[in-house]
């Protein structure tokens, strides 16, 4: 009997812990498939008091019999892959035998990075806050039909292609007034390709077909969030990728009439990084009380998290976009002690009141925040206290979508299963 593909994607500004959910359902999949991005993402998971983090490769990786694959919508550097691998491998993990790439993944060149800290030096105060991982210039050369794809490097001609790209660049650079990248980068990334080159290439659209037709379960991985989609995000403020559940069909090949539960993951406040509009954003000793508790720096970049209350309409709308069919809600234990926790029901928009996202959310809006009772330290042995299943139901009746999902703790073990995550 066929199957269906789920969906798990982040329904904020990314870094929500959707490394961690995924590792937690792992175990009910025979296919983990990450579907965009690239290593500009962090999963992070904790598990046996160790922390591990994850930029490209799928966060099943650590679980026996989990077939792991990386998309033809991800966008791969082959040295951070490689470094991503051999991390791995000291921790007793060996990706090689469950690790699958898509042969239409595109390939980040050194020069690739070399454009994108041209481009974003080049916007001054304008800048968006990019990670300088040459993701938004190789998802240019995908569009620009420039590209150069992992299936590639099969092909007798690949060194040819890589130089024309290459050359490409540098002229794009002179017209920077910026260096071409240095040749030790140009050395490191070929003796990573080679190593790459040899690792499970697959036309993934097929795999996943027949995986799909022979009843094995799916799930797709998203990285970034949803409020940083290069359409629907808050532009040009977004990464270059569709982080939303629609991405998941083109960056995997699998028709939008086989999927199935798509679970959106979201912190119990907001957190943002880098540039852009964030209407709840905390600016005082609350903001960094939040950034303290919740240990609120990129997992990629190490820079310090914006953090704010929890924006109801901006959920909303994630899961409007997305069609989710459910939630799991992180880091509720962070708030723990707080007498009040504040919600942010709607917006104030030049004098108006709105409970929708409006197209620009950079100025004029103000959150309309509502105050409700804060709860204890949390338990995964004892119930959750009635203050926070008072917010978890005043969520779950303004989205519309049921909360079947709570993170109490980094660890894997400190997680409550409401229901059966994905039920059919």
């Amino acid at each position: 009997m066929a199957a269906r593909m789920d969906v798990l994607l982040g329904a904020q500004w990314g870094d929500e812990g959707k490394g961690k959910v995924v590792d937690v359902v792992a175990p009910e999949y025979k296919v983990i498939a990450r579907f965009q991005g690239g290593p500009n993402a962090g999963h992070t998971l904790i598990f046996e008091g160790k922390k591990h983090v994850l930029h490209t490769i799928p966060s099943g990786v650590f679980r026996e019999g989990t077939t792991n694959l990386v998309g033809n919508g991800v966008v791969i550097d082959p040295v951070i892959f490689l470094k991503e691998i051999k991390a791995l491998d000291a921790v007793g993990i060996d990706v090689r035998k469950n690790l699958l790439i898509s042969r239409r993944a595109h390939l980040i060149l050194p020069t690739h990075r070399a454009l994108d800290a041209a481009s974003e030096a080049e916007k001054g105060t304008s800048k968006i806050g990019s990670t300088l991982k040459g993701i938004g210039p190789t998802y240019m050369d995908k569009t620009g039909r420039n590209g150069l794809r992992m299936g590639d490097l099969e092909l007798p001609d690949s060194m040819a292609r890589f130089e024309a790209l290459t050359k490409k660049h540098e002229r794009l650079l002179e017209q920077y007034g910026k260096p071409v990248a240095p040749a030790e980068a140009r050395e490191e990334w070929l003796a990573a390709v080679e190593v790459v080159r040899g690792l499970q290439l697959v036309d993934s659209e097929h795999y996943l077909d027949n995986a799909l037709r022979s009843g094995q379960r799916v799930l797709a991985e998203g990285a970034q969030g949803t409020l940083l989609d290069i359409d629907f995000g808050t532009y040009p403020f977004v990464t270059s990728s569709n982080t939303i559940s629609a991405g998941a069909c083109t960056g995997l090949g699998v028709a939008p009439n086989r999927i199935g539960s798509i679970m959106g993951i979201f912190k119990a406040y907001c957190t943002r990084v880098g540039s852009g509009p964030f209407p709840t954003e905390l600016l005082d000793d609350t903001g960094e009380a939040i950034r303290k508790a919740g240990h609120e720096f990129g997992s990629t970049t190490g820079r310090p998290r914006r953090c704010g209350w929890l924006d109801l309409p901006a959920l909303h709308y994630a899961v409007m976009i997305n069609g989710i069919t459910e939630l799991a809600m992180m880091k509720a234990d962070v708030l723990s002690g707080m007498d009040t926790v504040n919600v942010c029901t709607g917006y104030t928009v030049n004098g108006k009141h709105t409970d929708r996202m409006p197209y620009d959310v950079s100025g004029g809006v103000e959150p309309i925040l509502e105050p409700m009772e804060g709860w204890g330290k949390l338990h995964t042995e004892a119930p959750l206290p009635a203050s926070l299943e008072r917010y978890i139901a005043m969520v779950e009746e303004r989205v519309g979508v049921p909360i079947t999902l709570i993170s109490l703790g980094p660890d894997r073990s400190e997680t409550v299963r409401r229901q059966r995550t994905f039920a059919r």
